[in-house]
């Protein structure tokens, strides 16, 4: 059986250290099965990386929301895979819904920003997921299986990339998928 994984999600991106402070005392204070049952990773927002890492409990890791699909360069507002391993950060998430959807970021992408932060040493938490109108229509498989195969196309191994089930159909609207839909 392979590991399970906790991702601390929902980070508003507009936070104040003290609002992230509050968070890293809950999280701090947490029971957690040990890290051969789980691994807990939490994902702050970027400015908060160095601050979360630096209090945040051992036996917690630590992702990116996001990496740049290259090595760095001028590209103004990215930040690079080696970057993220600079400060010490294990893990990144990719292919995250708003940036599917507002970002326009296309399943080929984010199999490339996959491959590129795995060849940095990063591992990959990468986000599949359908909208309401895909799931009504009954292309969740079609549409999560373009996803995978995108990053399956790209990635040679995937001992360090976990999939998160996305359902984007039921952020913010009251619904919510069971664990069988999951």
């Amino acid at each position: 059986m392979g590991r399970k994984f906790l991702v601390g999600g929902n980070w508003k991106c507009n936070g104040t250290i003290e609002e992230v402070k509050k968070i890293l005392t809950t999280l701090n204070e947490a029971e957690a099965p040990s890290e051969d049952v789980v691994e807990v990773v939490v994902s702050p927002p970027f400015v908060f990386l160095s601050m979360v890492k630096s209090l945040l409990r051992n036996d917690f890791s630590i992702a990116a929301q996001n990496c740049w699909a290259r090595k760095g360069g001028a590209f103004t507002g990215e930040v690079s895979a080696e970057m993220l391993v600079n400060l010490g950060i294990p893990w990144v998430i990719l292919g995250h819904s708003e940036r599917r959807l507002l970002l326009n970021e296309s399943n080929e992408f984010v199999g490339d920003k996959t491959a590129y932060a795995l060849s940095q040493g990063l591992k990959v938490i990468a986000c599949v997921g359908e909208t309401l109108e895909q799931r009504e229509s009954g292309s969740t498989l079609a549409v999560v299986a373009a996803q995978t195969k995108a990053i399956a196309e790209r990635a040679s191994f995937w001992s360090n990339i976990a999939l998160a089930y996305e359902p984007v159909w039921a952020i913010g609207t009251g619904k919510v998928a069971t664990p069988l839909q999951a």
